[in-house]
């Protein structure tokens, strides 16, 4: 059974993309018209799950962008509660930081023994594809371009840890270093993070 999205998720899901986009834009990707567009904007809009700004243009009328609100966060995988931060927090008051970094490197390391299996007889280019299966069904809306021969870039644009990782940086930096060891590469750069007021986490990966 083909699962069929809503005009209102591919919305969603476009501007958690693009983080900006105007009506006519909206329009254009989704192949429909901008009434019609209008339409589920002002369903979104009433929700309070968009931002709205005027732009003006060196001659004519402001045109409006559209942007997700904070709120709309909630309508993409969250794969935590509230008490995961709290616990860590205390764990930090009580322990240390040690005990945070060995918490987070446990979790690599699970993640890592996870991920390899699934990396078996493959190559470098069926490993990074793997890679971003794997990341967009554990919630990050990964995606996947190729700038070269042996290049690739991996967006996520969805980060189901995002409040742990923007507390504690040793996630993302556990994270980068576990693609390194699934893909058995050690050129694996994070180009953005999403915990430094990025847009969306952006990896750059070279065979060589």
């Amino acid at each position: 059974m083909i699962e069929r999205i809503s005009t209102k998720d591919k919305i969603l899901e476009l501007l958690k993309k693009k983080t900006n986009l105007t009506v006519s834009e909206l329009s254009t990707f989704l192949g429909i018209t901008e009434m019609a567009v209008r339409k589920h904007l002002n369903i979104l809009e009433r929700d309070s799950f968009l931002t709205i700004n005027e732009v003006r243009k060196p001659m004519g009328r402001p045109i409006q962008v559209y942007s997700l609100s904070s709120k709309a966060d909630e309508l993409f995988p969250n794969h935590y509660e509230t008490l995961t931060l709290e616990f860590l927090h205390d764990l930090e008051a009580l322990h240390g930081e040690e005990i945070i970094d060995f918490l987070f490197e446990k979790r690599s390391e699970r993640q890592r023994l996870s991920y390899l299996p699934k990396m078996a007889n493959k190559n470098f280019h069926e490993k990074v594809a793997e890679l971003q299966k794997i990341q967009r069904d554990k919630g990050y809306m990964a995606e996947l371009n190729k700038l070269g021969q042996d290049t690739y870039e991996l967006i996520e644009y969805n980060c189901p840890i995002f409040s742990v990782a923007k507390a504690y940086k040793k996630a993302c930096t556990c994270e980068t270093n576990m693609f390194k060891e699934v893909l058995g590469i050690e050129n694996v750069q994070r180009i953005t993070c999403k915990t430094d007021n990025e847009d969306h986490c952006r990896f750059l990966i070279k065979a060589q």
